[in-house]
């Protein structure tokens, strides 16, 4: 065979068609074809992971995903508790707008408006959930397939995009808080998987004993049993070979299911572990690289349109949070907003905004203490036992003793200097200028966003009868939130006279936060009680309710304790809730009512059968929501007046 001789020039002329031809190769092209998206979602936990840098933790599965994935390093719930958390998750709406702020409410969305799963399954997506849902309204028809299965994808069309939620609940504050509970989900853990109490660091509010620290370290076995969890549906994926058609979000639900954590309104409760896993074929739609890092503020309102738009689904406009992956992303947030409101039988109203640098909380219920008196903060759990135990004996650090105290109005961190959030700013003279400037943004998104918290759960709901929260917020002449939140802003600031001017209000919103304005001004609120008295027959029965709390509070039960009687019987679980949580709190003073009380809890429970008590109480009840809730606190009530033996809350 002959040798092929090639000129000079040609040789010039194929090195620059070889060039050309190179350069003009497309980069690698962007697919059309649209990701599989998964969900593994743990409970109650804080980022305890290695990839987070935590050297005690044993969750290897996590940690590989999140070597060609991306660790989100400020990544947060709105709320500090499930279900609010939840249906902020499943909708991409504050449950403050919806009108879920509550936890295990029985609300309803408006009937053009859809959790984003539905959004996606009209855009062509088999959508599942594995089990929970606990969105605070119905989650009939949310998802496609609902069943506990490890392989949903498999129920899909072929070559269907698919979204698949799953949910651990290994981490959860029971198994945290119980020692059968905690056996159950450890069981088929190595030794080598479990961490020694003495390995662990507590945090400064916490006493430094043997219990404690064995609380501490159990947290981080439960976590390394959820991990088992993650990494066999990350297995099953791969199996199916999906992984790299597969975006996969890990995260948590809020903070750790312990006191200061789960249901405290600080970095502590609302900091969730977030690890996403992109395929190569999807590195355009993040602009972080694999293996790395963010440092964006990204909230749970963030995810429902986050996921839209990685599905190429046009984001509804009534979706308060913003997409942080895919296309067209706008800038990151500078403030993120989160709220705690009523959790089981015990109401609180905070609100909160930070960034990066700076936290601050603004309670409007302050004479609430941290810890109130109730079943979820009793001697059931193992933590609150120990913790009562320590304050009972002069054992708790100065750090974690503000937790029996009532709240302050305000509160205020510097989150570089002081990230446990010891130290409160808001009376500091240096940073006066920061809180001016949190509070008025606070203020701004709480009437932005059309806050309907600021109407008590019981009136809330009477006001949407007939429509939704939702619908009903947003309508100025149903609920002038601005009135509103100006009368809730002087509780704890101005002065009883000046409080009292909105007693007499036309809106019963105003009247009850006047009510509640006074129920924190102690002794003067004495030189009122002609006017709180009228007012146990206000037209509002909230209002009717917070009176007679406050004239109980004032020694004048016997005008009052009729009115509480009498809602306690309400129909309406979420009045006669309020009515029961009122009587507790007035302790012996209503002592009267104790054979009407146990009518009411006869009504309320069920014969136990296989079931037991939730931990720290003594009956069973007919459901999970409100009839416990009623029920524990009116436990509590009998507990309180030494009608049953006090041994739950000491």
């Amino acid at each position: 065979m002959k040798n092929k001789n090639f000129s000079i020039p040609t040789i010039v002329i194929l090195f620059f068609l070889f060039l050309f031809a190179g350069c003009s190769q497309p980069q690698k092209s962007k697919t059309t074809e649209r990701p599989n998206i998964v969900w593994i979602v743990c409970e109650d936990m804080n980022p305890i992971l290695g990839c987070y840098g935590d050297r005690v933790a044993k969750t290897p599965n996590i940690d590989k995903l999140a070597e060609t994935g991306v660790v989100f390093q400020h990544a947060y719930a709105n709320a500090p508790i499930c279900a609010p958390a939840r249906s902020c998750l499943i909708t991409g709406a504050y449950p403050t707008s919806l009108g879920t702020p509550h936890l295990r409410q029985e609300q309803t969305l408006p009937a053009w408006m859809k959790a984003f799963p539905q959004y996606l399954s009209e855009s062509g997506y088999f959508t599942s959930n594995q089990n929970k849902t606990d969105f605070n309204f119905s989650a009939e028809g949310v998802f496609n397939y609902h069943k506990e299965d490890l392989y949903p994808w498999r129920q899909r069309a072929e070559k269907q995009p698919f979204f698949s939620f799953f949910n651990i609940g290994d981490t959860h504050e029971g198994p945290g808080n119980s020692p059968e509970n905690y056996q159950r989900v450890t069981a088929n853990l190595s030794p080598e998987q479990f961490t020694s109490p003495d390995s662990v660091t507590l945090p400064p509010y916490y006493p430094n004993t043997p219990e404690m620290r064995k609380i501490w370290a159990r947290y981080y076995d439960l976590a390394a049993a959820m991990d088992v969890k993650v990494g066999q549906i990350l297995k099953n994926l791969e199996e199916d070979g999906l992984m790299e058609n597969t975006i996969v979000f890990f995260f948590s639900d809020h903070g750790h299911g312990l006191p200061r954590y789960k249901r405290w309104l600080n970095i502590t409760g609302l900091r969730v572990p977030f690890v996403v896993h992109v395929p190569e074929k999807y590195q355009h739609l993040v602009k972080n690289k694999p293996g790395t890092e963010n440092f964006d503020l990204v909230s749970f309102v963030d995810f429902a349109p986050t996921v839209l738009n990685l599905a190429g689904v046009e984001i509804p406009k009534h979706m308060n949070g913003a997409p942080f992956l895919g296309e067209n992303i706008p800038s990151p947030h500078e403030y993120l907003f989160a709220a705690r409101d009523r959790a089981d039988d015990m109401y609180e109203l905070s609100r909160a905004i930070h960034d990066k640098n700076f936290i601050y909380v603004r309670h409007f219920l302050p004479h609430l203490p941290y810890i109130q008196t109730g079943i979820i903060n009793s001697n059931g759990k193992e933590s609150y036992r120990e913790l009562r135990r320590a304050h009972n004996a002069g054992e708790m650090p100065p750090a974690g003793e503000f937790m029996w105290h009532a709240k302050p109005i305000e509160e205020l961190y510097d989150l570089q200097a002081d990230p446990q959030e010891l130290n409160n700013l808001a009376n500091t003279p240096e940073y006066a200028e920061v809180l001016v400037k949190m509070r008025g943004l606070l203020k701004e998104q709480i009437l932005k966003t059309r806050d309907a918290g600021f109407l008590f759960e019981p009136e809330m709901m009477m006001r949407s009868v007939g429509t939704s929260t939702y619908e009903m917020a947003q309508d100025h002449t149903k609920y002038d939130l601005e009135k509103i939140y100006t009368a809730a802003e002087m509780g704890g600031v101005a002065q009883p006279e000046e409080i009292a001017v909105n007693l007499n209000d036309t809106d019963s919103g105003v009247r009850f936060w006047a009510v509640m304005g006074l129920m924190n001004s102690g002794e003067e609120a004495k030189s009122y009680i002609p006017q709180i008295e009228k007012m146990l027959a206000d037209e509002s029965p909230t209002v009717q309710i917070a009176a007679a709390g406050l004239l109980c509070k004032l020694d004048m039960p016997k005008i009052a304790l009729p009115v509480l009687e009498k809602w306690m019987n309400d129909e309406r679980m979420w009045l006669a809730l309020y009515a029961a949580r009122t009587i507790q709190e007035a302790g012996k003073t209503s002592l009267p009512l104790a054979p009407e009380i146990q009518k009411t809890l006869a009504n309320l429970s069920v014969e136990p059968g296989n079931r037991k008590p939730h931990a720290g109480a003594t009956r069973v009840y007919r459901d999970g929501n409100f009839a416990s809730f009623t029920g524990w606190a009116l436990e509590g009530a009998l507990q309180e007046m030494g009608v049953e033996p006090k041994i739950h809350f000491e």
